[in-house]
């Protein structure tokens, strides 16, 4: 009966809803009278649709899209609330306590904000953070373990994954002094896959020239994995045009030679600078 009226309060409420409303409802969804399709999720069910979630996210920031952006950034938290929701069923913790806790780590974290400690760039800040992260580990803030110097969570995607390791070897020192060096580093990494004479010699090459690429947006200063998304993003457009202009003209891919279909490319490519 409490059941009941919770949710038809909900229902029937006139005004903007609140945080506690969205806890409410997770508790619901879980609970005796819930969601099948709810109930029956876990922890490891969950992942797909956060990292979804994120992605999801990404696509907005990349459009510009702000009520797209809204929207998505509230998927991404009912994510957060559903795994706290689980964690406080089985008597792990609550959200409370994910609040409480990311917010004594931001505080600890940012020394030159809330504390003492300077910080006049940057460089002082990534240090700060780096030695107060290294500092929990030791300490075992958090079930924190200690681990090697890089510690990069193994699930991120391949691109965001190497540049977190190039990124935390820079901070402890281990880098190149400028992008010569890595381009000299390239250079050699692409002769070593033309000489590869197995398909596994192939596949760990062309893995040696990606991380090296990946590297060298770095010291461009490029987000590797915005700048491909952006390309690819750029390609799809441009296939769309070839498309598109075949189906105008009646015609199938399997017609055309490829020197029509590079015409057409060029083509895309002029229409995309016009349409800047």
């Amino acid at each position: 009966m409490i059941q009941k009226q919770k949710i038809e309060d909900l229902v029937q409420k006139k005004g903007g809803y609140h945080w506690e409303d969205l806890q409410l409802i997770m508790e619901i969804l879980l609970g005796p009278e819930g969601c099948p399709w709810d109930k029956e999720q876990n922890h490891t069910s969950l992942k797909r649709y956060l990292l979804e979630e994120c992605y999801e996210v990404m696509d907005a920031i990349d459009e510009g899209n702000m009520p797209s952006l809204k929207d998505e950034l509230g998927d991404v938290l009912f994510q957060v609330v559903f795994h706290s929701q689980l964690a406080k069923e089985s008597g792990a913790f609550h959200i409370d306590d994910v609040v409480d806790n990311v917010c004594r780590k931001m505080i600890r974290r940012h020394p030159h904000v809330f504390g003492g400690c300077k910080a006049e760039n940057m460089d002082g800040v990534w240090a700060n953070w780096e030695q107060i992260k290294a500092q929990e580990k030791k300490d075992g803030i958090n079930g924190a373990k200690p681990t090697a110097t890089i510690a990069v969570p193994a699930q991120l995607p391949a691109v965001l994954y190497a540049q977190k390791i190039q990124e935390k070897a820079s901070r402890v020192g281990f880098d190149w002094s400028d992008k010569g060096e890595v381009w000299k580093q390239l250079e050699s990494e692409l002769v070593e896959l033309k000489e590869a004479q197995t398909p596994a010699e192939e596949q760990e090459e062309l893995g040696d020239v990606l991380f090296t690429v990946i590297n060298l947006a770095r010291f461009y200063g490029v987000d590797s994995e915005s700048a491909l998304r952006g390309s690819s993003k750029k390609f799809l457009s441009r296939f769309a045009y070839l498309d598109e202009t075949l189906q105008a003209e009646k015609k199938s891919w399997q017609e055309c030679t490829m020197e029509e279909l590079n015409a057409l490319w060029v083509e895309a490519k002029k229409q995309e600078k016009i349409c800047k």
